[in-house]
């Protein structure tokens, strides 16, 4: 059956890809341009610049290449480390199990630590595991910032803590995709070494970029790295960066230039703290309209929520999946589906990137209707009325407009 398009917009409520907002799609409508001309090194140069700052780093350097958070994975893992190397990861959700096997096909020598379905880390484990390990064989510990599957959201803060109280060099690498940006993150605080992005999730844009930031310490095991690598080398990106050319190959020059929007948009008109205030504030209506459900989170405890996703945990006697084919085929919204060991146990709403307050609403509206469709004894406005409860408390004026 195809698919036609329906009145008004499509409410796009999944975690990703997430709403582009018209500033991005005017800056990215241009024809193509020549990247060695002598011009395209000053979009080069800020765009490699300033997307650090949403990575709350000074140290580090960006690396950003056309490809998607899969192809950021694999930048992480091959620049640093080598085949046989040990890794200490957790599987906790579809996206932690997809980086896994990632690293499982380079033949890494990853030691898994599989955690309940809407839980985050087991810090404990983590402990004994680099305690335990007096050689230093374990060469990364790879996490999962925000495991979307699941609106679970890790302390990466605490696994910093962790590796210093072991006294131990395993490198950090941090799967944020669907978290920079919209979750208060702290490459440098954390002493994080290499962190990665997407731009189809809080940057708004389309799919496209992997963002990579690396680490001095990172940087340096680059140089060790026995891993093969081509279109993901960081060495050809920092000869260019050392030219001033700043691209080994061809780069996607709409995008940067919806890039730069989205930087502007972030850091200068709303800024970084405004945006993640935003996200734990739709976040938090979310949650009051899911209790005003009588349904219940994913996540199993309050430490793990998610400020970019809410996966709310349906009756056994209802097929999620039947909310969100009524929810696009009826009421044309996006909501995301159930993956895995969760399929058909869960939808999960998205409140990631350019959304507000109204928006949001708009979307607990919908879901309302939906669950009232498939049997669920649901209170039309209930949800919606929670979470209007809780904005009308915390949100403030916008910012360009006081």
């Amino acid at each position: 059956m195809e698919y036609y398009p329906a009145p008004g917009r499509n409410h796009l409520f999944v975690p990703g890809p997430t709403n582009v907002p018209e500033p991005i799609l005017r800056a990215m409508n241009r024809s193509n341009e020549d990247h060695r001309s002598p011009a395209f090194p000053k979009l080069s140069k800020s765009v490699i610049d300033d997307v650090k700052e949403i990575f709350r780093t000074k140290t580090a350097t960006s690396f950003i290449f056309p490809t998607t958070g899969t192809g950021a994975w694999e930048s992480a893992l091959t620049n640093t480390l080598s085949p046989g190397d040990k890794i200490i990861s957790f599987r906790l959700g579809q996206f932690s199990l997809l980086w896994i096997d990632q690293m499982q096909r380079y033949n890494f020598d990853v030691d898994v630590v599989d955690c309940e379905w809407g839980a985050g880390i087991d810090l404990d484990v983590l402990k004994q595991k680099l305690v335990s390990d007096r050689s230093h064989s374990v060469k990364a510990v790879c996490v999962v910032h925000n495991e979307t599957s699941t609106g679970v959201t890790n302390d990466i803060g605490a696994v910093r803590r962790v590796l210093d109280e072991a006294n131990h060099p395993a490198l950090l690498l941090v799967d944020g995709v669907s978290s920079i940006g919209a979750i208060d993150f702290r490459m440098d605080d954390w002493r994080v070494d290499v962190a990665l992005t997407g731009s189809q999730k809080a940057l708004s844009l389309p799919t496209g970029l992997g963002i990579v930031c690396a680490s001095p310490k990172a940087l340096e095991a680059a140089k060790r790295s026995k891993s093969t690598r081509v279109f993901f080398d960081w060495g050809d990106y920092l000869k260019f960066y050392e030219a001033g050319t700043y691209w080994p190959y061809t780069p996607s020059s709409q995008m940067l230039y919806g890039l730069r929007a989205s930087l502007d948009m972030i850091l200068n008109e709303e800024g970084l703290d405004n945006v993640i205030a935003r996200h734990c504030r739709l976040a938090e209506a979310t949650r009051q309209a899911v209790r005003a459900w009588g349904l219940t989170l994913c996540t199993k405890d309050p430490k793990w929520k998610s400020d970019t996703v809410t996966a709310v945990v349906v009756p056994s006697w209802i097929n999620s999946n039947d909310i969100v084919k009524i929810a696009y085929k009826k009421y044309n919204l996006s909501l995301g589906v159930g993956l895995n060991k969760v399929a058909g146990k869960v939808f999960r709403i998205g409140h990631l990137g350019n959304v507000n307050e109204l928006q949001l609403l708009g979307a607990l509206a919908g879901v309302e209707l939906c669950l009232m469709e498939v049997g669920y004894p649901v209170t039309l406005g209930s949800g919606v009325a929670a979470a209007q409860a809780h904005l009308a408390k915390k949100t403030p004026l916008i910012v360009s407009r006081i």
